[in-house]
């Protein structure tokens, strides 16, 4: 059994956001309301979460997680990024470091920014009064594992900060916020054909750092998933109208949204 669950479908601002309220959503349809995003991918067994939102309390307890394999984080935004000292009741429940997989330049961020959660080395008397966090360095084009699950880092381009996707277990790629694949991350997802293709959808027209909708729709054609979650949505992406405008096999996330195979 493979899941994918969406914490939170949201891009940085929330929908709605303290600026632009509800943009072009509809407030009356609860699947515009947005928290920024974090996904949780549970294959064989195995817990992987993606990014840590600054709303991973409320998505935790309303989801009733309490234990996790490992994080792997895609850059780090703040969106993705800041909600990463929740990981300690995680600690506190399983009474055991976390292990936290980033790419070079991401983990030199996390330790930049948060150099107090982050262990040498695992150990069992570590203190509940900060996340116990043991860093993995990755890089691009690299297999690891988590507990037996293959991973494979994905260099993505054009966002106005170095981001990186994932491949997990041959079945599942996810995509953060980007304008183009690496060379060396298209040629990885052609070799497969993904059962379900996760792409960032922050915004519908064109924006320099971002992705829109016409761009989503192309990639999508060439790379032929089973199925797509459109993702990470601002308040300029109505739920129906995305829903609308997108083929049977593609679905805007929402909070919550569970997907099972």
């Amino acid at each position: 059994m493979t899941s994918a669950l969406f914490l939170g479908a949201g891009a940085s601002p929330g929908v709605p956001s303290l600026s632009n309220g509800w943009g072009a959503c509809n407030p009356n349809n609860p699947k515009n309301i947005r928290r920024r995003t974090s996904t949780l991918y549970e294959v064989n067994g195995v817990k992987i979460l993606i990014d840590t939102s600054p709303d991973l309390r409320m998505q935790l307890l309303d989801n009733h997680i309490t234990e996790l394999d490992g994080i792997c984080y895609t850059h780090a935004h703040s969106d993705h990024l800041y909600g990463i000292d929740e990981l300690r009741e995680i600690n506190r429940i399983t009474c055991k470091p976390l292990d936290v997989f980033a790419t070079e330049v991401t983990m030199k961020e996390i330790k930049k920014r948060f150099s107090y959660l982050l262990l040498d080395k695992e150990s069992e008397d570590f203190y509940f009064s900060k996340p116990g966090l043991l860093p993995h360095v990755i890089k691009p084009n690299h297999l690891f594992e988590i507990n037996g699950i293959k991973i494979m880092p994905l260099k993505l381009l054009g966002h106005n900060m170095p981001t990186f996707g994932y491949i997990i277990n041959d079945e599942i790629v996810h995509i953060a916020d980007f304008k183009q694949f690496a060379n060396s991350a298209w040629k990885h997802i052609l070799q497969i054909k993904p059962k379900l293709l996760v792409l960032p959808l922050t915004i519908i027209e064109y924006h320099r750092y971002h992705i829109g909708l016409k761009e989503a729709l192309e990639y999508i054609k060439i790379l032929k998933p089973e199925k797509v979650v459109l993702n990470h949505m601002a308040s300029e992406c109505d739920y129906d109208f995305v829903n609308k405008h997108t083929p049977d096999n593609v679905e805007p996330a929402y909070d919550n949204l569970k997907i099972e195979w």
